[in-house]
């Protein structure tokens, strides 16, 4: 890791935003963190759809109201992009070092990625340093991102006053989060998946790296859609519902409908989810997993919760990204912090990254 102080940790979601900073510390010579700032407000219900930006006033209003309630000096912002703009594939290369391959990976990009190379930010990481010395190849981690979807959000954040210094994948940033809060099993394969509102982050690791990851355009918002379609309510209603909360004027809606309802979209997201679960496995050697972490907004949904449970045949675990974080309830009410967990998994994984820093 770079030195210097972490990047404000931004979460641009698609139906909120996120602001996390953290300060390192030292407690007695472990190197931890604490929570110093965490704000979240809404988005307008489409100000987002499927990666790309359809409101972006609303989006630099929201970050510059969370700078001004959060009081935010740090200028210096990570963010995270996920869905169909981007493509993660492991690839076999040559032996080589991280210079050489930087230089060979654009004319070798060109067969993974359905984008013109000319189009895309490419990073790569190389994944086996010992590598299989027998055949001189080693697997290279491939991340490609379309330039317009990232320059819509550097944009959006330099329009708020901020200055965008790293940009990350949501899949790698749950990962970091992952691995700073979490005990990385060393033999396992854990699978992390965070469930957005529009899209879920698939992240299977073994043996603490990387092996396949997916974004899978489905989420929150088709529970809440199919809520409002089947029993004939409002947006703002059918939110409440989903997860459970306050009916206010639908007392009419009977919660049997609505447990209905929930579990017939969480089998369509976690039916999704298996797929992805299952293509890997078609390609792996040793496809057995462990343990599924669940995050994400949509992780506070208990049918979909018990129905990834029941599916993929392993103990799901909700994530706490605030784990092994330092949180002073005398600045932050447990009670919230509590709540919003699972939806802070993205911008705690920025928040644990540098300026200058490499993808990972």
């Amino acid at each position: 890791m770079a030195k210097g102080k972490l990047a404000l940790g931004l979460d641009i979601g698609s139906t909120s935003v996120k602001m996390i900073l953290l300060k390192e510390q030292k407690k007695r010579g472990q190197i931890g963190f604490a929570l110093q700032s965490f704000g979240m407000k809404p988005l307008p219900p489409e100000a987002i759809v499927d990666g790309a930006l359809m409101n972006s006033t609303a989006i630099v209003q929201a970050l510059q109201d969370l700078i001004a309630e959060l009081k935010i000096k740090n200028k210096e912002v990570a963010i995270g992009v996920s869905g169909h703009s981007v493509i993660i594939k492991k690839i076999p290369m040559p032996r080589m070092s991280q210079e050489e391959l930087e230089e060979s990976i654009q004319w070798e990009a060109e067969q993974y990625i359905p984008f013109d190379v000319k189009d895309v930010n490419i990073d790569t990481q190389i994944l086996d340093e010992g590598g299989n010395d027998a055949t001189g190849q080693m697997d290279v981690l491939l991340v490609a991102a379309k330039k317009d979807m990232i320059n819509d959000y550097t944009s959006v954040v330099s329009e708020a006053g901020l200055q965008p210094v790293v940009v990350d994948v949501d899949a790698f940033a749950v990962q970091n989060m992952f691995s700073t809060n979490y005990e990385l099993p060393e033999q396992e394969t854990v699978v992390l998946i965070n469930a957005g509102a529009s899209v879920v982050n698939i992240n299977i690791i073994t043996n603490g790296i990387t092996v396949f990851t997916r974004d899978v355009t489905i989420g929150g918002n088709q529970f809440t859609e199919e809520i409002q379609k089947q029993l004939n309510v409002s947006y703002e209603e059918a939110e409440a519902l989903k997860i459970g909360g306050t009916r206010g004027d639908s007392d009419a809606v009977v919660p049997q409908e609505v447990e209905r309802v929930l579990l017939s979209v969480a089998e369509q997201v976690a039916g999704e989810i298996q797929r992805s679960l299952d293509f890997y496995a078609g390609t792996a050697v040793d496809a057995t997993f462990s343990k599924v972490y669940l995050s994400g907004g949509t992780a506070k949904i208990p049918a979909l919760f018990k129905t990834i449970e029941t599916r993929v045949g392993v103990p799901v675990e909700i994530l706490n990204p605030f784990r092994k974080i330092d949180v002073d309830n005398r600045k932050f009410d447990p009670a919230f912090i509590m709540e919003v967990a699972p939806m802070a998994a993205v911008a705690v994984g920025l928040a644990l990254r540098r300026p200058g820093d490499k993808l990972g």
